[in-house]
């Protein structure tokens, strides 16, 4: 019997089975290593590669057939959707972070306790007051439509993974794109013959396409093939995934499937070929951090709405937000915001770093019963002027999680406001809204948004 890895896998209550390395008891993945010789791939920092073997590795690494193959597609332009730190002609604040291109949690924390009691408390005071000022229009808006029924009562094929909390959550995103007139029915047996072809092309454009960004595994777009009728599905994502949709979806008579593995930063949508000039409807369940804002950088290019609306033909979007924390000041799509709200860069990244903080409570609780989340610190803001004044850090342990979680969740919602307000500047009709309970996801609210008429 061959020998093998002696790395004890304790979920799986085995050894490692791989075959170890010479003179080695272990594989090459759990060999212990110096983390001094270790660094990211430039190809793919998901993995790590020796320092003294990166030229080599570079040549066969698995992401760089996929890499050069991607440069040559027409729809590929290296950062079109990034943003600049200084766009919107928001110059750029002297900050102890520097200029990187992002910004980590840690170097925001250490931000955060960086400032003093009193800075600290002017913060949590200036965020409360653009809550109020800002953010008191976001309703609850848990809407399930017939439509949904064969997904809701587990009726669809049972080769396709069913999580009810999912399930409620991709039916509520549709729910509220039908209730805001962004989505309807098709019903493609009255519009294609018996060989799935369309009747004519005049029907054929009545239905939009759809593109999900941050794709996963495209379930949501499943839901919606399943239960809406569209026949043009572009899939975006950056990551490989198992147990995809796409097989269950390529089944379907009429339906145009295709899968674009980029990142939605580098994605010029308007050069797809297959997608130019048709209408289409943006989607997108949790997109964390930054997607979001680049999602709307992607659909809504500043110069197409400007010089050529046609070049531009977005019917409608809805995405859910997600992971607040991850944003950076030079992805936001709304810097000008923040800027006339006396918020600059540092005060943002502060901002972001706090949103971590809504998940800290149980999610079933009532957070809104809690009014004021400083309710803790006047005892604590008097106790600066001694030697032995309390730090940042101690005082934020000395706040309770639900009153953290409150202040959590009103900077979600300024973000999301930010947000809000651009896709409002650009002539559409948007909302944002609670799509679903607390207790089903802390993660629930999602920007609905469809274009006016004449738009």
């Amino acid at each position: 019997m061959a020998a093998r890895c002696k790395f004890w896998l304790p979920k799986k209550n085995r050894f490692c089975a791989n075959t170890p390395l010479n003179d080695s008891p272990f594989c090459g993945n759990h060999t212990p290593r110096s983390d001094a010789q270790w660094i990211p791939c430039p190809l793919d920092p998901s993995h790590s590669v020796l320092q003294d073997n990166l030229e080599g590795h570079i040549k066969r690494c698995p992401l760089l057939k996929q890499t050069q193959s991607l440069s040559l597609q027409p729809f590929y332009q290296k950062g079109i959707n990034a943003g600049n730190e200084d766009e919107d002609g928001v110059p750029l604040s002297n900050s102890s972070l520097g200029h990187p291109d992002n910004v980590s949690s840690e170097m925001k924390r250490s931000a955060v306790y960086g400032l003093s009691v009193p800075e600290f408390c002017s913060l949590i005071d200036k965020i409360k007051s653009l809550h109020e000022s800002t953010c008191g229009d976001i309703r609850d808006s848990f809407k399930v439509t017939d439509a949904c029924d064969i997904w809701i009562k587990g009726q669809v094929d049972r080769k396709l993974p069913f999580q009810e909390k999912h399930v409620m959550q991709q039916a509520s995103i549709l729910g509220n794109m039908v209730e805001h007139g962004v989505l309807k029915r098709f019903d493609m047996r009255d519009k294609c013959d018996n060989e799935g072809q369309c009747v004519n092309d005049e029907n054929k454009n009545d239905v939009p396409a759809v593109v999900e960004f941050g794709a996963g595994r495209g379930y949501l777009t499943q839901m919606l093939a399943d239960c809406y009728g569209i026949n043009r599905v572009f899939l975006v994502e950056r990551k490989a995934y198992k147990l995809k949709a796409d097989r269950s979806l390529r089944q379907k008579e009429s339906l145009l499937l295709e899968r674009l593995r980029i990142d939605i930063e580098d994605l010029n949508l308007h050069a797809v070929e297959s997608l130019r000039g048709s209408p289409f409807l943006a989607i997108g369940k949790h997109l964390c951090g930054p997607a979001t804002d680049l999602t709307l950088r992607c659909c809504l290019l500043e110069r197409n709405m400007i010089d050529d609306v046609q070049k531009c033909p977005i019917q409608g979007l809805a995405i859910a937000t997600c992971c607040h924390h991850l944003c950076q000041w030079k992805h936001y799509i709304n810097k000008r915001y923040f800027s006339n709200l006396g918020i600059k860069k540092e005060e943002f990244h502060a901002i972001t770093w706090f949103t971590s903080w809504a998940v800290d409570a149980d999610h079933g609780s009532d957070l809104s019963d809690v009014k004021d989340p400083r309710s803790h610190l006047p005892t604590i803001e008097k106790e600066e002027d001694g030697e032995d004044a309390t730090p940042v850090k101690d005082t934020n342990g000395k706040m309770e999680a639900v009153e953290r979680a409150v202040l959590g969740f009103m900077c979600k919602q300024i973000i999301d406001i930010g947000r809000l307000m651009w896709l409002k500047g650009r002539g559409l009709d948007a909302q944002l809204v609670k799509y679903v309970p607390q207790n089903i996801s802390p993660e629930n609210h999602s920007l609905i948004a469809k274009r006016q008429t004449g738009l």
